[in-house]
């Protein structure tokens, strides 16, 4: 186990994880301790289908001070009657106090075949960002060229936001931050033949945030186990390793950048 994180005023924030899958069992609890115990001390949580939206909340409501809401709904979860699933989502945005909206995209890895639906569903979706002065957490798998049609269809100056799990190459790298996004980057960078730490390091530190993506993508040396938010420091670990640079000063710069995003 790396050693703690000295941060004093500084904290490690994870801008993307699905801790709240652990709501009501002691699960939840240790995790955050485990968090607490790393100095990641902000974590916001996405939705990704109706269902998970109530597991969202109950997380919030438990650590109100730490976790943050944003409702979505995921590529993968988008059928063919996603238009009343969006409603409904629609609905609970509209009661409730969110700093994003996601994770919304499209996904290629899955199912080609509800592109179009998935198109329009991330459309909408963006719309509403706007309309909110909201930003958006992207999910791309396998979609870099149509997730880029459809934001540069609907880019203005109220469109921001983060490539959620980036993994893209440099020039898609320069093409999101041109679009007004910043790279989440995760356990991903850890993984020796991923390419990511070689993109990571032509690419500005203003211009990334950290996250997990738990409990997916765990980092090495969890890669291949249940990935957790406090894992987040191998991350910042790593990331620090790349730009040679100290850990609390990645802490305090990617928190700042979350800070810019989430306006809070």
């Amino acid at each position: 186990m790396a050693a703690q994180i000295d941060l004093k005023n500084q904290t490690l924030t994870d801008t993307h994880t699905h801790i709240y899958y652990h709501a009501g069992t002691p699960k939840l609890a240790e995790q955050m301790q485990r968090c607490f115990d790393q100095g990641i001390t902000r974590l916001f949580l996405p939705n990704v289908d109706i269902d998970s939206m109530e597991k969202v909340f109950e997380t919030v409501d438990a650590y109100p001070s730490n976790c943050f809401p944003m409702l979505g709904l995921h590529p993968c979860d988008v059928k063919e009657n996603f238009q009343e699933v969006l409603a409904t989502i629609r609905q609970r945005i509209d009661t409730a106090k969110i700093y994003a909206i996601g994770e919304i995209g499209i996904d290629l890895y899955w199912d080609k075949s509800t592109l179009a639906w998935q198109q329009e569903a991330f459309r909408q979706q963006i719309r509403w960002a706007k309309e909110m002065g909201l930003p958006i957490s992207i999910h791309c798998r396998e979609a870099f060229d149509e997730v880029f049609e459809v934001l540069e269809s609907e880019k203005d100056e109220r469109l921001f936001g983060i490539f959620h799990c980036f993994t893209g190459n440099l020039e898609q790298a320069h093409r999101a931050i041109n679009l007004g996004f910043m790279l989440g980057i995760g356990g991903v960078l850890t993984f020796k033949k991923a390419g990511l730490d070689a993109v990571v390091k032509e690419i500005d530190l203003k211009h990334i945030v950290l996250e997990t993506d738990a409990p997916y993508l765990a980092p090495v040396p969890f890669r291949g186990k249940e990935n957790e938010s406090s894992y987040l420091y191998y991350v910042a670990e790593k990331l620090a390793d790349i730009h040679e640079m100290a850990i609390d000063k990645i802490a305090e710069i990617t928190t700042n950048n979350s800070k810019l995003i989430f306006k809070i």
